[in-house]
Formats: C-alpha cells, sequence, structure tokens
C-alpha cells in the first residue's frame, strides 16, 4: 500500500493541521493523530511539522501507509444503491479532469459526527479509480453546484484560480426584510469559530469576502436575491447577510430563532433558502466554461408561500 497525499484547497487554508486531520479521521483517537505529526509520519510538502502547523494552499499532506488502509475502511462504507443513483442523476456535466453535480440539501460534503457518508465519500464510491477531491465547499443545508476533480493536475489549476479570486459563482437566496437596492459588500470574514461559540464573524482579523447582491424580486417582508461571490470564506453569505439585517430565511446559526419558527409554522417547507446557482472558472485548455444548477421545487414552493406573508423584522 502507497501513501496517500491530501491537497489543500481554499477552504482549509489557515486551519491547523491538527484539527484539520482531527476533522478527516474522526474516528481515528486524537493521541494516534498527535503521535504520528511527532513522528514525523505525517508530512506537508515532503518536510516535518508541528501540530501548530497552518495550512496553505496546495500543501500536500503526506498520508502513512497505515492510516490509508485505516481510511479505505472508513471510506469504503455501504452506500445505497439508491444514493448512487440519486448522485448520477445529480451530475450537470464532466469530463476527464472534473464534475459537476447539483448538490441536494441536507447532504454534507463530507462524512461527520451525524453524516454517515457525504458527497465524496458517494464520488469515490461511484469512481474507485480516480483522485477525486473536492475543488470546493457549500454548507450542508446548501444546494447547488458543487465541483469535484478527478485528478491533482486539474485540482492545483482550480485552486490556484481560487487563489486569485478568478472563480465566479452565483447565488440564490430569499432573505428575511425587502432589500431596498443593489448591494456590495467587503468585509473581513474570521474562520477562528472558537472564538464566537462555532459562529463565523465578520472581523478585522478575518480575510476580505466580496459579495454584490442583486435583488430579483421585492416581495412584502422578503426579497428575493441573486448574489455573486468571487472569494469563498465560510459562510461568507449568511454572515453579511445576517449583517445587514437580512438573514437568510430558515438560517438556524446567523437567523433570529422566534423568526424561524413563525416562518415554519407559516410554511412547509424547511430548508434553508439559499442555493449554489452556478460556477464559473478556466478550465485546463484556459477556455471559461460556466455551469448552472437548477433549483429544486422546494426552494419555488418556499419563495411562493413566502410572498405574501407578512412578519415584523
Amino acid at each position: 500500500m502507497n501513501a496517500k497525499n491530501l491537497n489543500i484547497i481554499e477552504d482549509h487554508v489557515g486551519r491547523r493541521i491538527d484539527n484539520y486531520l482531527i476533522n478527516v479521521y474522526k474516528s481515528l483517537p486524537k493521541s494516534k493523530i498527535y503521535s504520528m505529526i511527532r513522528k514525523g509520519e505525517i508530512r506537508v510538502n515532503s518536510g516535518r511539522i508541528k501540530p501548530t502547523y497552518k495550512l496553505k494552499l496546495d500543501d500536500e499532506i503526506r498520508i502513512p501507509p497505515y492510516l490509508v488502509d485505516f481510511d479505505n475502511e472508513v471510506s469504503d462504507l455501504k452506500i445505497p444503491p439508491s444514493r448512487i443513483k440519486a448522485f448520477n442523476s445529480s451530475i450537470i456535466y464532466q469530463n476527464e479532469d472534473y464534475i459537476v453535480v447539483n448538490k441536494e440539501p441536507e447532504l454534507s460534503v463530507h462524512s461527520g459526527t451525524n453524516n454517515q457518508f457525504g458527497l465524496i465519500d458517494i464520488a469515490r464510491a461511484q469512481y474507485p479509480l480516480m483522485e477525486i477531491d473536492l475543488c470546493h465547499r457549500i454548507d450542508k443545508s446548501t444546494s447547488g453546484c458543487v465541483l469535484l476533480s478527478k485528478n491533482k493536475t486539474f485540482l492545483r489549476h482550480f485552486n490556484k484560480q481560487l487563489k486569485s479570486n478568478e472563480v465566479v459563482k452565483k447565488y440564490e437566496a430569499i432573505l428575511v426584510g425587502v432589500m431596498k437596492k443593489n448591494t456590495k459588500i467587503e468585509s473581513n470574514i474570521d474562520t477562528s469559530t472558537k472564538k464566537f461559540q462555532h459562529k463565523v464573524q465578520e472581523s478585522d482579523e478575518g480575510k476580505k469576502a466580496i459579495s454584490t447582491f442583486k435583488v430579483l424580486k421585492k416581495f412584502t417582508s422578503f426579497s428575493h436575491v441573486e448574489i455573486t461571490i468571487s472569494t469563498g470564506r465560510m459562510h461568507q453569505i449568511r454572515v453579511q447577510s445576517a449583517n445587514l439585517n437580512h438573514p437568510v430565511v430558515n438560517d438556524k446559526k446567523y437567523g433570529l430563532f422566534s423568526l424561524n419558527k413563525y416562518i415554519s409554522k407559516k410554511t412547509t417547507i424547511n430548508r434553508l433558502a439559499l442555493h449554489a446557482k452556478s460556477v464559473s472558472f478556466l478550465d485546463l485548455n484556459h477556455q471559461t466554461v460556466y455551469y448552472q444548477a437548477t433549483k429544486n421545487n422546494e426552494f419555488d414552493i418556499l419563495l411562493s408561500q413566502l410572498s405574501n406573508l407578512t412578519v415584523k423584522t
């Protein structure tokens, strides 16, 4: 069994390597991870590191062969055939370098404490002979475009575009309150969630986040908007919307509990009203490509039910 390399994408830049590995290998004792780092069994870019090392874009983390065996045991989950079928149906486009899928809401991109498997596990089960990796992430509750790479060459190519803010992502959302005009937000977002009780916050210590809100339609107490982002900070749209006093409808983390409760009583759909509509980037031939994910019926049903609802904000 050969060693395995994990390539770092923008979502994980700045994270400590110990915390990153603890998250990736949730079933492995923390003491074992620290032991492997101290012994040099886990290396970054062929060099030894400390547990406090902060990850950089395109870092290659070497995973020892016996941990690859453990990883395979975890990832060789008995994924139901129905999930494989649903994954295949969600594919918008694929070629020899990447796959674009329309992720359903409430499907995590990674497995975790409350998720036996995620999108990446399903994709790897479907393509066991390929080097499938996530190029970027969206939240579990968010639906829409997710890009997966089939080889390291494309993953590095895409990561460079992320770093230089060349990847353009558009979202659709339903926000609480009436947004009066199109708005561009530039703020710094701090993803050091431990400081803020597991919430991401706008902070001078954070990284720049740019979002442009375009009002598609105004309702009595809500707004249907399109949001374009060139940066991809954790919870970027949800944080900035909440700080504009226009939280995303049904946002249990950044929205208002009482308002979410009232909306749930008046509607039949409880999903987060956020959809990753499209993604645009340069392929390996340096041609601009554009992919769009269709919203599922739930989003439109929720939009219809909220169109005549009045709430106090």
